[in-house]
């Protein structure tokens, strides 16, 4: 269809291209139980070496009643909306969509209601100024990062997407990034693929495309989280990530 031919993919990025240090030091989600009842843990005092110490499932837990660094919100003072925040191991990142009025942003459907939903859809060159001061649009090597975190891009989708609202292959949802089915805006101003797919634009070029740039895609019948690139001018969701 011509709807099909205006949102073609292209080039998808390797996740070979992904480099993590065999330096580094993951603590993984399953280990790490968050309780109000129990100790609070400040960065500024805890350091966990790779070379020492093993952080035990049953053993040290972090109070979730304060300023969790796991979670927690923010609020975007140019419009007062309040943001579920997620952190995955050095990243900090929006859990819900941006939903911050641009020229060239719109609800999905034009309905005021799936913007509460969903955020709002942008186009490239919107997004470039979207993210509020202190965040960022993120780039290849940073969704690259946050893929390699959750366990590498052949799992990624379904731990990132939502419990609810895909059509079907909802998502665990086990970090809390909420990835919703938040569909396009294609290039002849058409609605399409809610509840199927969720797009994220990134802030890195196409090289061998002027007019596209990246982004990363979710799809309701794949577990898996690739990069590609497409038309710059289609309006798809974002999620900004702290500098």
């Amino acid at each position: 269809s011509s709807s099909e031919n205006e949102w073609e993919d292209y080039e998808p990025v390797s996740s070979s291209s992904v480099k993590v240090s065999s330096s580094s030091t993951k603590v993984s989600s399953s280990s790490l139980k968050v309780s109000s009842s129990s100790i609070k843990v400040s960065s500024s005092s805890l350091k966990v070496s790779s070379s020492s110490t093993k952080v035990s499932s049953s053993s040290v837990k972090v109070s979730s009643s304060s300023e969790s660094e796991e979670s927690g919100t923010f609020t975007d003072t140019r419009d007062g909306q309040i943001y579920k925040t997620v952190k995955l191991e050095e990243q900090v990142w929006m859990a819900e969509n941006l939903n911050y009025e641009t020229e060239n942003s719109y609800c999905y459907n034009d309905s005021t209601e799936n913007c509460k939903k969903y955020g709002r859809l942008y186009t490239w060159e919107a997004t470039l100024n979207a993210c509020p001061e202190g965040w960022h649009l993120p780039t290849n090597e940073e969704f690259e990062t946050l893929i390699s975190n959750v366990g590498g891009e052949e799992y990624a989708a379904e731990l990132l997407k939502s419990t609810t609202g895909w059509q079907t292959g909802n998502g665990i949802d086990k970090y809390g990034f909420n990835v919703l089915p938040a569909g396009l805006r294609n290039l002849s101003g058409n609605f399409e693929r809610a509840g199927e797919y969720a797009y994220f634009w990134n802030a890195t070029e196409c090289p061998n495309y002027e007019d596209h740039a990246y982004n990363l895609r979710l799809y309701y019948l794949s577990d898996d989280a690739p990069l590609y690139s497409n038309y710059k001018d289609a309006a798809i969701s974002v999620r900004c990530l702290r500098d």
